[in-house]
């Protein structure tokens, strides 16, 4: 599976936990086709994403202007949530390709206007927390 069908699968996996309450391996496996298989990105960022929830959804907070989370479209929510974690914990992915990744999934679920309202909110999150500073401190466990 190739890294977009993954990060597709991995949203759809978020955004049924925040629904439902099922686990994580739970979820992945409702969004695989049956010819799919987990892989290791996707053992990284569903985990890594709802252990650092506190932390995704406080810089998501603060960009948010006139908005709350609560008004938030969960799948938007969700693909929020899965580029935050790849832009403060995955090295390996360039900010630009999260930023792109992100407006095109949030325009696949839903409008344009959709990939414009995560465009602003993750530009806005990648000028604060540039990917030099996103790396991961001595106190947490790297996930890859």
């Amino acid at each position: 599976m190739n890294r977009r069908w993954a990060r597709v699968r991995a949203v759809q996996a978020l955004f049924q936990v925040e629904m439902t309450g099922v686990n994580w391996k739970e979820a992945l496996r409702f969004a695989l086709d049956e010819d799919e298989i987990s892989d290791e990105y996707l053992d990284d960022v569903i985990p890594g994403t709802l252990d650092n929830l506190d932390v995704i959804d406080a810089q998501i907070k603060e960009q948010l202007q006139h908005w709350t989370v609560e008004r938030l479209n969960n799948v938007d929510f969700a693909v929020l949530r899965l580029a935050v974690y790849e832009l403060m914990h995955r090295d390996d992915i360039p900010p630009h390709v999260t930023l792109n990744e992100a407006i095109n999934t949030a325009k696949a679920f839903g409008e344009e206007e959709a990939g414009r309202f995560v465009n602003g909110v993750l530009a806005t999150i990648l000028k604060n927390y540039p990917k030099e500073a996103g790396s991961q401190n001595d106190s947490e466990p790297d996930r890859r």
